[in-house]
C-alpha cells in the first residue's frame, strides 16, 4: 500500500513516514505545494495525508486538483488549524477524515487503515479469493485456515494483485508501488520475477490456485472468481 505524506514540517514528515513504513507501507513525501501537486499528477496511491497549512500554498487546493481529476486516493487532513470550518470544509470537498495536531503516530495510522478499508476492500479487513484469505488488520495470509510465511514485499505484492484484480500490471507499475521514491533509476526488473516467483510457489504449495497470470509483454493480472 502506497502513501504520499504531504507535510512542510520536514521533522514530522520524516517522523510519519518511518512509522508508516515500520507498519508495512511504501511511503512517497512532498515538503511543498508544488512537489505535492506534480506527485498527485503522477502518480497513483492508496492514501495521502494532506496538510492543508502549506507555506507555498493551501492545501485545499490540491484537494480540489484530486476530485476534479476523478482521482480515488483516501485523503486524510491533518493540520493544526482545528476550526469547525476548516474540517467541514476538507470533508465537503471530498476528503474521508480530519486529524487535528498534534496527534500519536498510532492514531495516524488507525486512521489511515480504517480508509484504506472502506475504499478498497468496502470496510472489510478480510478478502478471500477461494482457499485464499488476506487479513489486512494482521497482515496475514492464509490458506484454508493454515498461515503462509511470506515476506514483508510479498504481502505488499499479494494485496496489491488483489486490491487490481482483472488488471493488467506492468513491472514498472508494480515496482514504482512497492519500493516508491526508493527504487531509483537504471531498474533492472529481473527482482520483480524473482518476487513474484517466490510468492506464486509458496500459495501453491500451500494449496492456493495459481491465481497470478502472466501476460506476456505486457506484465502481470491476478485472476480471481
Amino acid at each position: 500500500m502506497k502513501i504520499l505524506i504531504i507535510e512542510d514540517e520536514r521533522d514530522l514528515n520524516e517522523s510519519i513516514a518511518s512509522y508508516l513504513r515500520e507498519q508495512g507501507y511504501v511511503c512517497d513525501s512532498a515538503f511543498t505545494f508544488l512537489e505535492a501537486m506534480d506527485k498527485v499528477e503522477s502518480f497513483d496511491y492508496e492514501c495521502i495525508l494532506l496538510d492543508i497549512t502549506l507555506q507555498d500554498g493551501n492545501g485545499l487546493d490540491i484537494l480540489k486538483t484530486l476530485k476534479s481529476n476523478g482521482k480515488t486516493e483516501g485523503v486524510l487532513i491533518i493540520s493544526a488549524r482545528n476550526s469547525l470550518s476548516d474540517k467541514v470544509t476538507g470533508l465537503t470537498l471530498g476528503a474521508d477524515d480530519y486529524l487535528p495536531k498534534p496527534f500519536h503516530l498510532s492514531e495516524l495510522g488507525a486512521r489511515v487503515s480504517a480508509i484504506i478499508r472502506r475504499k478498497q476492500f468496502g470496510g472489510n479487513n478480510l478478502i478471500q479469493f477461494g482457499a485464499l484469505v488476506l487479513d489486512t488488520m494482521a497482515r496475514t495470509t492464509m490458506v484454508e485456515g493454515r498461515e503462509i510465511d511470506l515476506t514483508r514485499k510479498e504481502y505488499q505484492l499479494l494485496l496489491y494483485f488483489a486490491c487490481n484484480k482483472g488488471r493488467v500490471l506492468s513491472k514498472n507499475a508494480i515496482a514504482e508501488h512497492l519500493w516508491g521514491e526508493d527504487l531509483g533509476g537504471g531498474v533492472n526488473y529481473d527482482f520483480i520475477y524473482t518476487h513474484i516467483k517466490n510468492l506464486r510457489r509458496k500459495l501453491v504449495e500451500a494449496g492456493a490456485e495459481d491465481h497470478i497470470q502472466s501476460i506476456y509483454g505486457m506484465g502481470y493480472k491476478f485472476s480471481a472468481h
